[in-house]
């Protein structure tokens, strides 16, 4: 009768894994889906006369409005992140913290899940008639 407490200790620390495992991916997904949707929303941003130059050396941007951009959809999300931003590229890195349920118990509260992505703003024309 005392192998029973070793497996439920077993089962609870499985269950733990398969809750909270899932659930830190899913905060991973988000990370994710924030860093995408704030790069993309500061390359928009980007002033456009200053990605006006005949090649992508050329383009003089002003990160205030596009890092403006990507920090009211972290704020909106309430998750930090980083803005960088070089010529038209914009990388955004965001940290998603995700309590845990079970794995509390074992002193495993917090799981931290970090994501990177980068957007470039597009200048000039990629196809069609140049003349």
């Amino acid at each position: 009768m005392f192998w029973v407490i070793p497996i439920m200790a077993g089962l609870i620390a499985l269950a733990g894994l398969v809750l909270d495992g899932g659930d830190a991916l899913a905060a991973h997904q988000h990370a994710t889906d924030l860093a995408q949707q704030a790069a993309r929303a500061a390359a928009d941003a980007l002033p456009q006369p200053g990605l006006r130059g005949a090649l992508p050396g050329d383009v003089t941007p002003q990160a205030s409005a596009a890092t403006l951009a990507a920090r009211r959809i972290l704020d909106t999300a309430d998750v930090t992140g980083t803005v960088d931003i070089a010529g038209d590229t914009v990388t955004v890195t965001v940290t998603v913290h995700q309590a845990t349920q079970i794995l509390s118990l074992v002193g495993i509260g917090d799981l931290t899940s970090t994501a990177t992505a980068t957007a470039t703003a597009l200048h000039g024309t990629t196809s069609g008639d140049q003349s």
